[in-house]
């Protein structure tokens, strides 16, 4: 068994937001096990350099919908390492589509990666980890914007707002067997914008954010690692996003209180 502990990082094999996090926690000493679906050379590439850094990592391949993916992924995490301490759910798609064009295809796409993916993953890691003395964390990511969704993702959004609520359940179900085992979820801002948004729409949605500055994947990557190793926090979703969720801007007609409106008249 690994003296170390061991995180597993779904969505970790293309040089995105889970390749970060699976980075971050190997530099705090964990064991990694990476993940991808299709982005198998990234990955692979990435458990070299951290095995040359001196980070035992292995990669797992497959789908996380498949019902037969997460539970093989745990015999193969627990057969090479002796132990699975930290998942996080980092898998997911992100696909733009008109309201009017989307499909059903388009929803259950979703909510097969983004919600029964998740779902998947922590049932067979949770159950393992309730299993063991030592029990172990589950962190979920969502989106800070279901509370404020946006045109053309409404497929994503009702996969995605399924987080919450899957973070509380999880959070019961798991602790209920085990009380070592905790699960929480980050609501992440926009990080790692795309490369096709221009600098005046960046700009625009910098100023958007209450901290004025865009998101970075490291801020993603701690929020998990405080997460993970909090012992005292479970069921939270935690918004990291700059304050979007708690900030629309200085514009007045945001404000909806009738005496305002009146009062602003009359000067």
């Amino acid at each position: 068994m690994s003296e170390k502990k061991v995180a597993w990082i779904t969505g970790s094999g293309a040089p995105r937001v889970g390749q970060v996090i699976a980075k971050y926690f190997a530099v705090q000493g964990y064991e990694i096990a990476l993940h991808a679906d299709t982005s198998l050379e990234n990955a692979s590439k990435c458990a070299s350099e951290m095995t040359q850094s001196g980070t035992d990592a292995i990669v797992l391949q497959g789908s996380v919908q498949d019902p037969d993916f997460a539970k093989a992924s745990v015999k193969r995490i627990v057969q090479h390492f002796g132990r699975l301490d930290v998942l996080v759910n980092s898998a997911a798609v992100w696909d733009r589509q008109s309201f009017e064009k989307t499909t059903a295809q388009d929803v259950q796409r979703q909510f097969e990666v983004n919600t029964l993916g998740t779902f998947l993953c922590s049932q067979a890691a949770g159950l393992h980890m309730a299993s063991k003395p030592t029990g172990g964390a589950i962190v979920l990511i969502g989106d800070w914007a279901v509370v404020r969704p946006y045109p053309d993702f409404a497929a994503y959004f009702a996969g995605k707002g399924a987080i919450e609520t899957m973070t509380r359940s999880l959070a019961v179900e798991l602790a209920t067997r085990n009380p070592a085992v905790r699960v929480n979820a980050i609501l992440p801002g926009p990080v790692m914008l795309d490369p096709s948004i221009s600098a005046e729409k960046a700009d625009a949605i910098r100023q958007q954010c209450l901290l004025k500055r865009h998101g970075q994947p490291e801020d993603v990557a701690r929020a998990a690692y405080f997460l993970a190793t909090h012992e005292f926090i479970t069921g939270v979703c935690l918004p990291v996003d700059g304050g979007r969720s708690i900030y629309a801007g200085h514009s007045t007609d945001a404000i909806a209180h009738p005496s305002f409106h009146r009062k602003a008249e009359v000067q």
